[in-house]
């Protein structure tokens, strides 16, 4: 299984895009920069969209991605998030106020985009891969997902502070290939990370211990105002595992 990092910070400037994770060029998780980072011709191959969330930084492009391949593609966009997400992405972006109703157009028959509700640990089938959704610690209805092919699972928590049932889950994969989950604030925001429900660097030193063990994880959703110091403070942790997502448009394969 290959994932692509499209955009994987937490935030958007010249040189850093918001999280997007392209899953073998097809299955597409959050869509903060997929319509930014990707050519036409590559936004058209993606079948199936997963939205952990309603922050603009996890679905802005959703509204690019519908302008740029209206008419071209001949099958909607397949979205799957949270009911009270689609709700959000309903009110507050296809209104037709802020942007155009693409869930309706061309036709309600045949929409560039078609929503798709989540449950909370019910496996859904996205053509060959297995995903379980599992609700995380953040605001809004957020899920992580854990993502499985043959032989490979690899588990993706989006945004979220300490949580426990997520591992849970990820310690029956014996397959589990990778973890990418995030740190947003450096240690001197703590209050700010605790108050918006994300992680500092000594926040993940203590979620480290509840994941699965042996497991490389793959860290992203650095704020870019403060990724160097985030990047001294993990690299101080001294944990071997602990792989940072320091720049946009990478790839990595999983076997």
């Amino acid at each position: 299984m290959q994932v692509k990092i499209i955009g994987g910070h937490g935030g958007v400037t010249k040189n850093y895009n918001a999280t997007s994770y392209l899953i073998d060029d097809a299955l597409l998780i959050d869509a903060g920069s997929v319509a930014s980072g990707l050519d036409i011709e590559d936004q058209l191959k993606i079948d199936h969209i997963l939205i952990s969330h309603a922050h603009l930084d996890h679905t802005k492009d959703l509204a690019f991605i519908c302008d740029n391949c209206f008419g071209l593609k001949g099958k909607p966009f397949q979205v799957y998030s949270h009911k009270t997400v689609h709700k959000a992405i309903k009110d507050h972006l296809f209104n037709d106020t802020i942007w155009p109703d693409f869930s309706v157009l061309p036709t309600e028959k045949n929409p560039t985009i078609q929503f798709n509700e989540i449950d909370n640990e019910k496996e859904i089938i996205l053509g060959d891969y297995k995903v379980v959704p599992v609700h995380v610690q953040h605001p809004g209805d957020a899920y992580g997902f854990i993502v499985e092919k043959g032989d490979v699972a690899i588990l993706f928590t989006q945004d979220t502070a300490a949580t426990d049932r997520i591992w849970e889950v990820g310690k029956k994969y014996k397959n589990l290939k990778a973890i990418f989950t995030e740190v947003s604030f450096p240690n001197h925001l703590q209050t700010v990370a605790d108050l918006s429900d994300h992680h500092s660097p000594q926040t993940m030193k203590e979620e480290l211990k509840k994941m699965p063990k042996d497991v490389p994880v793959y860290l992203g959703h650095l704020k870019p105002n403060y990724q160097e110091q985030l990047i001294q403070e993990i690299t101080d942790l001294g944990e071997p595992r602990l792989h940072i997502m320091y720049a946009d448009d990478v790839r990595y394969q999983f076997e």
